[in-house]
């Protein structure tokens, strides 16, 4: 255990001065020997990353045959629970009461695409109306094209390990492979600035339906979570 936490408090310390390093990186400013300790961290980062991987590996199989799986069958029962009380058998909608795997999909898909639907309503304008104007050089600032300081920022400000995406990918992959995934996502983000188009898909909103109630039969029934996708 105590090497375990050695490897972890190095790891802090190796990525605490890669963040140093590559911050002077950014300003072009790195000498041969920082260019040489850049590599030599970034190549020892991940070596001890996958020693203790390896070490958290074999303490929960020491755990487990200590332990045993004493809790399975209980552990597989509540997991059955749960899938039931998640189930929809059957669903009312207008009264009328669905059931199939199919037409409750179908209800649901139609009840949320309508909801997102642009619905033309008259909404108050703004013409005639005094707005405060930025000068050229202002106005050009907030198109010009994003600094990769400004990208790094953005991605330090999400959580690291919240609501991964289905591939799994979080944020917390990114920030631990910044160095690697860098040039990648700005050449994206360039591509998005230049062309003002994102690829298809990549705002894409997953809808889970979380059950309020037990057996729930109408969309009043259930706390609808919007699952938002990222780069």
């Amino acid at each position: 255990m105590s090497h375990s936490n050695n490897i972890l408090a190095k790891l802090d310390s190796l990525k605490a001065r890669l963040s140093w390093l590559d911050g002077r990186g950014e300003n072009g400013v790195l000498s041969p020997i920082e260019m040489e300790e850049l590599r030599d961290t970034t190549h020892e980062i991940h070596f001890l990353s996958r020693v203790n991987t390896s070490i958290c590996w074999q303490q929960s199989l020491m755990l487990w045959l200590k332990e045993g799986d004493a809790n399975t069958k209980k552990f597989h029962s509540i997991l059955s629970s749960r899938r039931r009380q998640n189930s929809i058998v059957s669903f009312v909608e207008n009264s009328n009461i669905v059931e199939g795997v199919q037409p409750i999909r179908s209800t649901i898909f139609s009840h949320f695409s309508n909801h997102f639907k642009k619905q033309y309503i008259s909404r108050p304008g703004v013409r005639n109306m005094n707005f405060k104007t930025l000068s050229f050089v202002e106005g050009g600032s907030l198109v010009k094209p994003f600094s990769v300081e400004e990208v790094k920022v953005a991605m330090w400000d999400c959580d690291c390990f919240k609501s991964p995406r289905p591939d799994g990918v979080n944020f917390g992959f990114i920030k631990e492979f910044w160095l690697i995934l860098k040039d990648d996502i700005m050449r994206y983000i360039t591509e998005f600035h230049q062309n003002g188009k994102l690829a298809r898909g990549i705002n894409t909103t997953f809808i889970a339906l979380i059950p309020k109630v037990e057996s729930p039969q109408k969309f009043s029934d259930f706390k609808p979570i919007y699952l938002v996708g990222s780069l």
